[in-house]
């Protein structure tokens, strides 16, 4: 028969007793490096027109008042149908 293996205590905290280190110069210097591709990558952004920007918000308003005439009109005539069917 196989033997137990021992488990660690479930109750126990992890990590506890261990001290809080302040972060190595590595680590910082990763940090800045990052924060300097960050800068660098928001330089490449190409920000639309204020033209192409009212352009696309035209089509997304006339989309959506399409959209809600067109579910409005299926609901209204499943609405009638299903009042018939059930008379």
């Amino acid at each position: 028969m196989a033997t137990k293996t021992e488990r660690p205590d479930k109750k126990k905290k992890k990590g506890a007793g261990k001290e809080v280190q302040p972060p190595s110069q590595s680590q910082v210097t990763r940090v800045k490096e990052f924060a300097a591709d960050v800068k660098s990558e928001f330089g490449k952004i190409v920000w639309p027109t204020r033209k192409q920007t009212l352009g696309s918000t035209a089509v997304v308003a006339v989309l959506v008042i399409i959209l809600s005439v067109y579910l409005g009109a299926v609901d209204l005539f499943l609405g009638k149908l299903i009042t018939h069917v059930l008379r």
